[in-house]
């Protein structure tokens, strides 16, 4: 049967009658919800509902916001993503509130293992390890669809949002870093436990033997980077720093291992620096050997780590998960009584 946490009535934010939208808490709330909006219109298509019958609409209603675009996957006809257009009524217009609210937001949901969806999306898994998503048609509809949304806000780039869930926080960080890089525009971006492909050292329970794990790691991967990159090391820091003006809003639950390694990867940094060995950090920190050595032979000095930022507000969920679908899942974004630890990192 169609789960209930579909329906908007049982599990969304019903107490958020008024949004805010300078409080942290509103925004995060708001666009974790346009993302389970997405979900649950391809579970609706999944479901052919439809009408009265579709249970995706209340997902943006509820926070006056319309569907403008669906983004559909061309491989499977599956839905991926959505625009939407805020359009509140303007006897509820707070001219101050208001000044921070978007305009548009553009929303990627991430697996959904169903029969209609599973195998594209588990494909898309795949690729996500190897940095494989930017040629694929999925990314290529994204990517035009906020380039699109981009010029209907006529200069306002900053009240165009992106959000995304798991495999959608890469499809939005992917796009965001690309438009960042080319100078197009830098987004307000929000990645809901988007994949750090890492061994799991955040699960480590022993906070020595994580730090020093991780110091080793930094000057492993220092000096292969200092190997294969050689003299287009520059290159590679500049194009790093260049995404520095960059800084998006980053959730993660120290419970899902999908996530998890982005509470270490930002504390680490300032762990190098205080040992005295920030040039060591600072290279290691835009860096994974992974990527490295994918890139061999291809050019550059390996891959660009699609799950590495130079800044990031990140908000940890301290609070209790009693399991993965609990931890990875996107409903615990809206929750009023969470336990949130939050850090903004900026790189230089």
């Amino acid at each position: 049967m169609p789960s209930l946490k579909d329906l908007f009535d049982a599990s969304g934010p019903t107490y958020l009658t008024y949004v805010n939208w300078n409080c942290p808490h509103h925004r995060r709330s708001v666009m974790a919800s346009l993302v389970q909006g997405v979900y649950v219109l391809e579970r609706d298509r999944q479901w052919n509902r439809q009408g009265p019958d579709a249970r995706a609409p209340a997902w943006w209603r509820f926070f006056h916001f319309e569907l403008r675009q669906v983004l559909v996957d061309a491989a499977d006809g599956s839905i991926f993503g959505a625009v939407y257009a805020f359009q509140p009524p303007f006897h509820l217009m707070d001219p101050t509130a208001a000044a921070s609210a978007p305009y548009y937001v553009a929303a990627f949901r991430g697996t959904i293992t169903k029969k209609g969806s599973a195998k594209r999306d588990l494909e898309l898994d795949l690729l996500l390890v190897r940095n494989g998503l930017e040629g694929k048609s999925r990314f290529r509809v994204a990517v035009q669809a906020i380039h699109d949304t981009v010029a209907v806000a006529a200069g306002q780039h900053y009240r165009v949002w992106l959000a995304g869930h798991s495999l959608g926080s890469a499809i939005a960080t992917l796009a965001a870093k690309t438009l960042a890089r080319a100078g197009a525009a830098v987004l307000p971006t929000f990645l809901f436990n988007a994949p750090f492909v890492s061994a799991p050292v955040e699960r480590i329970g022993d906070r020595r033997v994580r730090q020093g794990i991780r110091i080793a790691n930094s000057f492993v991967t220092a000096g292969v980077a200092a190997l294969l990159q050689g003299g287009g090391g520059g290159v590679h820091d500049a194009s790093f720093a260049a995404l520095a003006a960059w800084v998006p809003n980053l959730f993660v639950n120290p419970a899902d291992p999908i996530s998890a390694e982005y509470v270490g990867y930002f504390d680490h940094r300032r762990k190098m620096e205080a040992i005295g060995a920030g040039a060591v950090g600072r290279l290691a920190t835009r860096n994974s050997v992974k990527d490295l050595l994918l890139g061999i032979g291809k050019g550059g000095g390996g891959c660009e780590p699609l799950h590495l930022f130079p800044s990031a507000v990140l908000t940890v969920n301290r609070g209790p998960s009693p399991d993965f679908k609990t931890a990875h899942g996107i409903h615990q974004w809206w929750r009023p009584d969470l336990a949130l630890e939050c850090t903004a990192h900026y790189y230089s």
